[in-house]
Parts: structure tokens; sequence; C-alpha cells
């Protein structure tokens, strides 16, 4: 289940200490009246012929009274103390627990990204230089499924290549990129694989090129998969499977979508391992827990990004990129009060990347996208990364992720 802290419930309210004033001057002196009084009424004559009974009764049970009734208020006070401090007790622990849980973070051991700007021999250093300068792939350019001109970005190859084809191609160039980490591992290692593939391919038309670009990469681990879609299924990961041996492989695609104007092809590989269990690949960056906004308003992004920096924690003065990914226009002013209130340090067109702008909307593939992209950067000696990003869904809320370098062994 996802770790809310602000469902934490308040620290116990604390009782009234006894007033002083109260108990050592007013009821006192009120008793001793009501105790005198009381004699004079209701005493008898022959009492009355008795000073020191009379006024031992007059003096006495007021005394008494006031003992039995202070000492009734203070068992009450410590009583509810006592109730208190084992809330706030119960409470801290509680809240410690979920601090726990939420800072748990996931090792990035291996990261493949095609992209437009990507070019079948080109390395993935290019890709990544060509992100970070702000060039753009959206363009006018013949769609795959009709050769219609509409603006939009395609993983690069040959225009005329059969869709089929080119998503094999694609599939089996990601894949070579991972395969290498993956033969570090044992073989018996489980491999949970969540696959997210946006395309107007019919769906038993990729899974078959899927199953053969597998087949033919040489990774040799048994794959089980991933229920959940999207940053869900690493939320959850990180809250139920944070010790398995088990890794977690994500391949995401958006290949030939249906409605191609303003969209992006891209192709992602991510490998994740859990700090707890993997000691056998180095980490290449630390994935900490994601955040999605509970409602499309200024405020819960706010929470979200907020939560999102706090789960490390980081000072978000600390923060050199900022990524945004498959969000819609209409959250830009959202975007931009939550950019100044949480102080990230943002400028026009420095250390800010909006990657809808330079590709498209890469629908799936837009969490990973940008996580691939930053984790790439951290690589090439970069600090902390923040990430906004969206999902296929234009209505779902967009998630708020952080991702920070490995810290050196000589610090």
């Amino acid at each position: 289940m996802t770790v809310r802290l602000d469902q934490v419930p308040a620290l116990a309210p604390r009782p009234v200490r006894p007033r002083a004033w109260l108990w050592l001057g007013v009821f006192p002196l009120l008793l001793l009246l009501l105790g005198v009084g009381g004699m004079f009424l209701f005493g008898t004559q022959a009492l009355r012929e008795q000073p020191v009974s009379f006024w031992g009764l007059a003096f006495g049970v007021p005394l008494l009274g006031w003992c039995l009734l202070s000492f009734g208020r203070v068992l009450l006070y410590l009583g509810q103390q006592q109730v208190a401090d084992g809330w706030d007790q119960a409470r801290e622990e509680d809240l410690i627990q979920k601090l726990r849980r939420g800072r748990r973070v996931q090792q990035v051991l291996a990261v493949s990204l095609h992209t437009a700007l990507r070019e079948p021999e080109a390395s993935s250093a290019t890709q990544l230089k060509a992100l970070l300068d702000g060039v753009k792939a959206l363009k006018a350019q013949p769609s795959r499924q009709d050769q219609s001109v509409l603006r939009h970005s395609r993983i690069a190859g040959d225009t005329a290549e059969v869709p089929e084809l080119a998503l094999h191609r694609v599939l089996t160039q990601m894949l070579a990129d991972l395969a290498p980490s993956l033969t570090q591992v044992p073989d018996a290692t489980p491999l949970a694989l969540l696959l997210e593939v946006g395309s107007t391919l019919p769906e038993n038309v990729w899974q078959r090129v899927w199953r053969q670009a597998w087949s033919e990469s040489g990774i040799r681990q048994s794959t089980v998969l991933v229920e959940e879609d999207g940053l869900e299924a690493l939320d959850q990961w990180l809250d139920h499977r944070i010790g398995d041996q088990a890794l977690l492989l994500v391949v995401a695609v958006q290949f030939a979508p249906q409605q191609p104007e303003g969209t992006a092809e891209a192709a992602v590989g991510l490998l994740f391992g859990n700090r707890l269990t993997q000691t056998v690949l180095p980490s290449m960056a630390y994935l900490h827990r994601p955040e999605q906004e509970r409602e499309p308003t200024t405020d819960a992004l706010l929470y979200a990004a907020s939560q999102a920096l706090d789960w490390v924690p980081l000072d978000a003065q600390s923060i050199e990129q900022t990524w945004r990914v498959g969000v819609d226009t209409q959250r830009d002013a959202a975007l931009t009060t939550v950019l100044a209130d949480v102080s990230i340090p943002v400028k026009h067109n420095q250390g800010f990347y909006d990657l809808d702008a330079q590709l498209g909307h890469p629908g799936k593939a837009s969490p990973w996208l940008a996580i691939a992209a930053a984790t790439q950067t951290i690589q090439s000696g970069a600090g902390p990364q923040f990430i906004f990003s969206g999902g296929g869904c234009v209505d779902a809320g967009l998630w708020s992720t952080v991702l920070t370098p490995v810290p050196s062994l000589s610090k």
C-alpha cells in the first residue's frame, strides 16, 4: 500500500495540569467554610460544648475531603499523561516505520534508451547530448500507418521499413544494451518483467515480435510478468518485494501510436535491483520512491513533489536537472508554481528539459524515458535529478520522482 505521511494521526492532546491556585487556595478555603458552616448549622448542642471535637470535625472533615479530591485529581492527571505518552510513542514508532518504508530505493543497474535522436549505429552518449542540448525531433513527417504527414517523432530507421521488422530491430537493439549486465547475473536469478507497449500493431503481433527478440537476445533468466502498470508497479515493488532476490526488468515501448500527432516513438529498457539483496552489479544511480498527486490540483502536485524530495531526503537546491514528460500543457501553470514553491533551481533553457516539446508525448513509456535519460545524465557526472511525469492516460495524476548518484566509497 502507498505510504501516506499525511494520514499519520496527530499527537495526543495533553491533559491540563491541576491549577495550583485552585487546589491550594480556593478549594481548601471553600471546603473549610462549608465544614465550619455545616457544624454550626447541623451540629448538636452537646457537640458545641466540646470545642476539641467540634473544631476537629469542622476542620478535619474538609481536610480529609480535600486530600481525597486532590489525590484523585493527581491520579487522573497522571493517568491521562500515561495514555497520551503511550499514544505518542505508538505514533512515533508507526511514523518511523512509514519513513523507513517510504525511503526505500531501487538500484538502477542497466539502461537502454532509443528515441528519434538516436541513430541505429549511434551511441547512447550522442543521444544524451542531443537531449541535454535541447535538440528537437518533433517535426512534420510521414506516419508509419498511412504515410500521412503529421507532427511527431519516429525512432530512427528506414521510412519504408515494415512496422513489424522495425519493432523487432528496436527491441533487439534494446535487449542487446541490457544483455551484458544480465550475463553477469546467475541464471537462476528471478527476473520480474514489466512489459508496457503502446502500438497500433495488434497485441498478438507485437507479442510475437517481443518473444522472437527475447529468444534471440541470449538472456538466460526466465521472466514472470508484473501485474501493475507504470510507476505504480515500482511503488508496489518497494512496499512488498524489497527483500526479494528478483530483479525488476522494465520494457516500455511506444511504437506506431494510434494517433501519431504530437507523439513520440520510444523504446526504454531498465533493470532495477534491490539494494539489500543485489550485490553482483554496480549501481548506476538510486531511484527513490515516486509520489503521485492525489488529484489534478496545484496543491496536490506540490505535496507530491515535496514528499518525493523528503523521501531522499534532499534539499531542493541540490537538484541539478529537472525533466518533464507526458504532461498535458494545461498543467503548465501548476508546474511553474510548484517549481517555485519547492525552490528547485530552474532557469530558462538551463537545467529544465521538456521531453514533450523535444520528442512528443511518449505515452506509456513517459516515466521510464525520463528515468533512463536522468540515469544516463547522472552517469555522465551530474548530480540529483527530478522528474515530473504523466503516462498513457491524460487524466492520471502526475508523478514526482527523484534520482540520485550512488555515494562514493571514498566519502
